[in-house]
């Protein structure tokens, strides 16, 4: 029984190891965009190329501030 048990702490330790490293290695969940953010992204290019985007100067401009 020891030998088995000595097998599951061995194992148990890989796993833990393993698992430490893909934590150290997986990106930052708030690097990928979310699937309304990437329409929005998207629309945002379009805008662009018909030239319908306003500058935050422009647009300060035309509400007064």
């Amino acid at each position: 029984m020891m030998k088995t048990e000595q097998l599951i702490l061995e194992k148990l330790e890989k796993i833990e190891k393993e698992v430490g490293e893909i934590r150290e290695n997986m990106p930052d969940k708030d690097m990928f965009l979310t699937s309304e953010e990437e329409l929005l992204l998207e629309e945002s290019y379009e805008n662009e190329k018909k030239g319908e985007l306003v500058t935050s100067d422009n647009l300060r401009k035309e509400i007064g501030i």
